[in-house]
């Protein structure tokens, strides 16, 4: 994919995520149910045959936000070849999760995988977690927390870079004011991403905030904000859904804003590809789920911290246009960007 944008902030985390996937890759070994698979000549299968172990994958997905379902993609896909039983629990709500946490810790699991949009609500069991020997990664959210809770490693992007980058690209297209629609309030990388754009966009910038999980609500708000400020020439989304939702806000409230958003799905791809959408902040997703799941594998088997449990291993961002979205636009369509 032709990366537009590179933060030199990102450099050596991306040289290291490539280092990671290197590492992996030599590091699998093939064993299946099958004998001719567990022989060395099937090596290729890509099946470990490590003891099984379980995984607890808990993430802050809302119903029907299809972003995180090429998250869990990546995580199922290291979980087959690591020989890993996934358990996968999600929630909006904070107390939920760290229910979920302190189930995983209750049935002694191998390993553990957590989102901390809201980390001061997980701070208390993850730390339980860390004390009862469980190791701990994080992914997505909480960039700015992971070492201070105890996690061994974390992978996902710099959700303030994120946003600055996507406040230089509103300038290079010449836009003066953008609504910035949150769509979870409390979740720290969402607000992240909009404080990033304000401080880089030369223009005016407006926080909307939306509830999430109504998307017919989520409509009628944008529609209400375009009809009630006729300079607004962009609408800025955290997210593929909300994007397109804002595509039907647009039109219903005879504006010419465009919009603009962060995060993939195959529908998205498509509304580039039309022209409906005019630029989207990948961090993919997929490459996430896989590394964090993949990462307790190595960690048990080998020892291994990815980014040395120092640095995170950063998955993002990169813009996605009518210029390259035709290669990304593949991949999308199974699922898996």
């Amino acid at each position: 994919m032709d990366r537009t944008f590179r933060s030199r902030r990102l450099a050596p985390a991306v040289a290291l995520a490539a280092a990671v996937a290197l590492t992996l890759a030599g590091c699998s070994s093939s064993s299946g149910g099958k004998k001719a698979e567990e022989s060395a000549s099937a090596a290729s299968a890509g099946r470990a045959n490590t003891p099984r172990m379980t995984v607890a994958l808990v993430t802050h997905q809302a119903p029907g936000d299809t972003f995180w379902d090429i998250v869990r993609k990546g995580a199922e896909a290291a979980a087959a070849k690591d020989n890993i039983k996934l358990v996968y629990s999600a929630d909006p709500n904070a107390a939920n999760q760290a229910n979920f946490v302190q189930n995983a810790i209750d049935q002694k699991v191998d390993g553990i995988a957590v989102t901390l949009a809201k980390p001061d609500a997980l701070k208390a069991v993850v730390g339980k977690a860390v004390a009862a020997g469980i190791p701990v990664v994080g992914l997505n959210s909480g960039l700015a927390d992971w070492k201070e809770l105890g996690l061994l490693e974390f992978f996902g992007q710099d959700e303030s870079v994120a946003g600055e980058a996507l406040g230089n690209r509103l300038n290079d297209v010449g836009a003066e004011k953008a609504v910035c629609v949150i769509h979870e309030q409390g979740n720290v990388g969402l607000t992240q991403r909009c404080d990033g754009v304000r401080k880089t966009f030369k223009g005016t910038t407006e926080i909307l905030y939306v509830n999430g999980t109504d998307m017919p609500s989520v409509k009628s708000t944008i529609t209400a904000k375009l009809k009630q400020d006729g300079g607004i020439d962009h609408v800025v989304t955290l997210g593929a859904p909300f994007a397109l939702t804002a595509v039907q806000s647009v039109a219903d409230a005879g504006s010419e804003a465009k919009v603009a958003t962060f995060d993939l799905n195959k529908d998205l791809t498509g509304a580039i590809q039309k022209g409906d959408i005019e630029f989207a902040v990948d961090q993919q997703p997929y490459l996430q789920g896989y590394l964090a799941v993949d990462s307790l594998w190595l960690y048990k088997n080998n020892g291994n911290y990815s980014g040395g449990g120092v640095e995170p291993v950063l998955t993002g961002p990169a813009f996605v246009d009518k210029s390259n979205v035709d290669k990304v636009a593949s991949f999308a369509a199974k699922g898996t960007r």
